[in-house]
């Protein structure tokens, strides 16, 4: 073996780039036309599709009639498909869009004969730690990668393990996936150019053969390929032609001594990309946004409707997978290709919105239409705060909320809404155009309750819940008769009942649904709140958990309920950027602005469920890059920063919201949250795992290793842990001294053919204007945990549940007379530090209803999970859903054990 090669040719496929979808799919039917020929002209050929079955599903749509040509090939062993849908970013979307992307994947080989049993990830930017347990529980052995593989790997294989103690083997694609090409740049001379690597790398390959990647981006192999690697073969070294499970099952050892544990994220010998992280902010944020309404919209349709929604929810989850490729929500490509991502993340939360408005509408047609559905996603009980619009009480009374049970809470009211929506003075004879406004009984979004005419005077009162009866005709007829009667000018008014939005606290159980209503009370009878009420100076917010304080500079002080202090939170401190869309680069004479030329502060709300202040800082910062890119431009513009600052009642955390309209080119803003003591070690959430990490990363290749780290839910460094909105890039700078979360990275090139921190150029260097976001209003979400304690102290996996899960909200539809329904629960999960990953309804092949629950403990200590609701049995599935455990008879409640960081998965029936 020591003196043979396996080649195996294949191509890697980005769908979309630095040119749209579309165009690259014009290459891609193309190439695989012309991989079919070959290899039914040539016995010997064998090839392997990029591992993504995306690239077969975009083909059969131009080439339908191929698809029996596909299947024999499969079939045959000579096409290696699947296993994933796309090859993904790992760090940019949720661990339940990994499962499924694997999921989809398996589903669509399968339907062509099968897929890949292996794990074939050769050009993410990196790799996430709990990927071998993933692949494991879908009963995966084995993984093929190149990029973040630590210096420590000698050879060209090793086990890689997960935080859970699943490994995979590994096999290291050290020189890239397209190692065999420069042995084959001269067809007639590639047994000495072969014989040349072979003898470079033998310390790498021991006793097992080379494999030679023969192929490269959007390109099928040369159709002589067998016939030259045949003509190159001898017996001094013999040359396969294989697909990847081929070499990977065949040809080389399955033990390997060299194990890593966790992620896979150095530099040493290839580029990871870091600047992706945070590059095209507005995809990242589009990510979040269209998992999340998936995932509410699964489990609404699973808990509450009985409609199976199935399909817009696997069209749903297709077009959130097909952005999560490693080229399309990083933002590399050019600006035509990341709008048509977003567009797809839009059209993907736009088909779960619907699921999940149609899931809620069932319960809600239970409910009075003058009360509300609220329902929770999360699976234990919780009280939310949720805004409605209701109407303003009389001068002399207030308003509360009354549950089925008859319990009374405080209600805060936040706006007033105006109760004149129009007044114009019109002649007579335009009276009839007013009357077109009007659909049946509709009237700029309300209803008409009743009307009054007089001579020269038409006014309409408007209402939400209309209590008389409406004739369109009648209203005509005596509207033509006044104006003849009244010829000249008349008043047209339309008024409307005084409404306001209001803050009702909620109490939902685990899962589950609660209803109430809105109604005016008696002042001197006001309930108290059930939390801890929030309260409000004019620097200060607090609600009995914890405290923040604005200092004079706009950052603020926050203290936590064991007394740990925060100072100087929300400092920003924005910088140039002579990078590009894969990697960050500072100027080599950079000047950072991070302080204010002038701050303001404004109290919005006093409480008592939630007080709030906008703090607004305003920057002077420079316009751009000069001519000479390592200086910045010496004109600045004046950018106010708004940081809305909130606490509410019962959470013992602060939020943060910060906006500012962009109007800067070529830079990098960052919010510091300055800690207590330097540390050395930070941890952040994300695809079922909490990873720790140092100050610095590992270097080599040709890529500096700035030490920014990805992060999803949160992220934590001593006593701070910051919850987040979406997925992004976080760095302990200063020495430890403070987190660093970036707010938006603004450039406008793909990649720069010289880059101060990267050796080679990433893609050709392309404009990309749109990530400057110029003009763009740039909003982000955090919130702020005080905590001597830690994340794990702080409960930080569930606190980012509540954080970015708010309650659900519907209007009730049934007549206003009905009660309040009681409240309903769910499925409630209890166990601490641990994740639900995903709740949704399933059927398996007997097309037996049940409903999938995934858990994640995160934790590395043993998780003991209760779980409770209406169902009789469990059973244990894989992650691909193929049972692992017979049912096993259950009571409407269970207990389980998880091992530390064990991903588990149930069907509940």
């Amino acid at each position: 073996m020591r003196n043979s090669a396996v080649f195996v040719p294949h191509f890697h496929w980005d769908r979309e780039w630095y040119e749209p979808f579309q165009v690259f799919r014009h290459r891609l039917v193309a190439a695989l036309d012309t991989v079919l020929e070959t290899a039914e002209a040539d016995p010997d050929f064998r090839f392997t599709v990029d591992g993504q079955m995306a690239a077969i599903e975009d083909y059969l749509e131009m080439r339908p009639e191929n698809r029996e040509r596909i299947i024999a090939l499969v079939s045959e062993g000579r096409l290696a498909i699947g296993p994933w849908l796309i090859l993904l970013d790992e760090f940019l979307c949720s661990g339940e869009t990994i499962v499924r992307n694997l999921q989809m994947g398996w589903a669509a080989a399968e339907k062509l004969g099968g897929a890949m049993s292996i794990g074939y990830l050769p050009d993410m930017f990196g790799h996430i730690a709990q990927m071998p347990q993933i692949l494991a529980r879908a009963g995966i052995e084995h993984a093929a990668l190149w990029r973040g593989v630590p210096g420590s790997v000698a050879g060209h294989a090793f086990r890689w393990r997960a935080p859970d103690g699943s490994e995979v083997r590994t096999e290291f694609l050290f020189d890239g996936y397209d190692n065999g090409l420069d042995v084959l740049l001269v067809p007639d001379r590639i047994r000495r150019a072969l014989g040349e690597y072979a003898q470079m790398t033998a310390e790498r390959w021991g006793g097992d053969p080379v494999l030679a990647m023969a192929g490269t981006d959007h390109n099928a192999p040369d159709p002589q390929l067998a016939a030259w690697l045949r003509h190159a073969s001898s017996p001094e070294r013999a040359i396969t032609v294989a697909t990847l499970e081929e070499y990977i099952r065949k040809h080389v050892r399955d033990e390997v001594s060299a194990v890593v544990t966790g992620e896979l994220r150095s530099h040493v010998r290839g580029n990871i990309l870091p600047g992706v992280l945070s590059v095209r902010l507005g995809l990242k944020q589009r990510m979040a946004v269209a998992e999340r309404t998936i995932d509410h919209a699964e489990r609404m349709n699973a808990l509450w409707s009985r409609r199976d929604d199935s399909p817009f929810l696997s069209l749903a989850w297709h077009k959130v997978i097909e952005s999560t490729a490693h080229d399309s929500v990083v933002g590399s490509g050019t600006d035509e290709t990341c709008d048509q991502v977003a567009a797809r993340l839009a059209e993907a939360a736009q088909a779960a919105r619907a699921v999940r408005d149609a899931a809620l509408a069932e319960p809600a047609a239970r409910v009075p239409g003058d009360g509300f559905l609220v329902a929770n996603p999360l699976p234990w009980e919780r009280t939310a705060l949720v805004e409605v619009d209701v109407m303003v009480p009389p001068e002399d009374s207030t308003l509360v909320s009354t549950t089925a049970g008859g319990s009374a809470h405080p209600v805060q009211l936040i706006s007033q809404a105006p109760t004149v929506l129009s007044d114009e003075r019109l002649d007579a004879s335009q009276l009839e155009r007013v009357l077109r406004r009007i659909h049946r009984r509709e009237l700029f979004g309300r209803l008409i309750d009743h009307y009054e005419i007089a001579p020269g005077s038409l006014v309409f009162h408007l209402a939400e819940a209309p209590a008389g009866p409406f004739d369109l005709l009648i209203l005509r007829r005596e509207v033509a008769a006044a104006a003849a009667a009244h010829p000249g000018e008349w008043r047209v008014r339309t008024l409307t009942e005084a409404r306001a939005t209001a803050l009702v606290p909620v109490h939902v159980p685990a899962g589950g649904l609660a209803s109430f209503r809105v109604t005016a009370g008696d002042r001197s009878a006001v309930p108290a709140t059930p939390l801890a009420p929030a309260t409000a100076r004019a620097d200060t917010l607090a609600n009995g958990l914890v405290k923040v304080a604005v200092a004079d500079d706009g950052t603020l002080d926050v203290t936590g309920a064991d007394g740990t202090v925060l100072a100087g939170v929300g400092r920003l401190v924005d910088g140039g950027d002579r990078g590009d869309s894969y990697n960050y680069a500072p100027p080599a004479r950079d000047v950072l602005v991070s302080e204010p030329t002038k701050t303001t502060v404004q109290l919005l709300e006093s409480g008592p469920l939630r007080s709030r202040m906008l703090v607004t800082r305003v920057y002077d910062w420079p316009a751009a890059l000069s001519h000479d890119r390592d200086l910045r431009s010496g004109h600045t513009v004046q950018t106010p920063v708004d940081m809305l600052v909130e606490v509410r009642a019962g959470e013992p955390f602060v939020r943060l919201s910060t906006s500012f309209l962009n109007q800067s080119a070529d830079h990098r803003l960052r919010l510091h949250v300055p800690l207590p003591q330097p540390v050395d070690t930070s941890a952040s959430a994300g695809q079922f795992a909490v990873t720790r990490r140092g100050l610095t990363a590992e270097g080599g290749w040709g890529e500096f290793p700035i030490p920014t780290f990805p992060a999803s839910s949160f992220v934590s460094a001593g006593p701070a842990t910051v919850l987040l909105d979406h997925a992004g890039e976080y760095e302990l700078v200063d020495g430890g001294c403070a987190l660093a979360i970036t707010l938006l990275r603004a450039i406008g090139s793909i990649s720069v053919n010289i880059h101060p921190l990267r050796d080679e150029p990433a893609a050709s260097e392309i404009a990309a204007p749109g990530a400057q976001d110029l003009g763009m209003r740039i909003e982000n979400r955090f919130a702020i945990v005080p905590s001597a304690a830690g994340w794990q102290g702080a409960n930080a996996v569930a606190l980012a549940e509540e954080f970015r899960n708010d309650a659900l909200i519907a209007r009730g539809t049934a007549p206003s007379t009905d009660p309040l329904p009681p409240g309903t629960s769910g499925i409630r999960v209890d166990g601490r530090n641990v994740h639900v990953s995903s709740i949704r309804r399933v059927t398996d092949s007997a097309r037996s209803a049940g409903t999938e629950v995934r858990l994640a403990a995160m934790s590395d200590t043993a998780s003991t999970v209760g779980m409770t609701g209406a169902f009789t049995e469990v059973t244990t599935v894989d992650l691909l859903g193929r049972p692992v455990s017979q049912p096993v008879p259950v009571r409407g409640g269970f207990e389980l054990v998880l091992g530390p960081w064990e991903i588990r998965t149930v069907v509940l029936r």
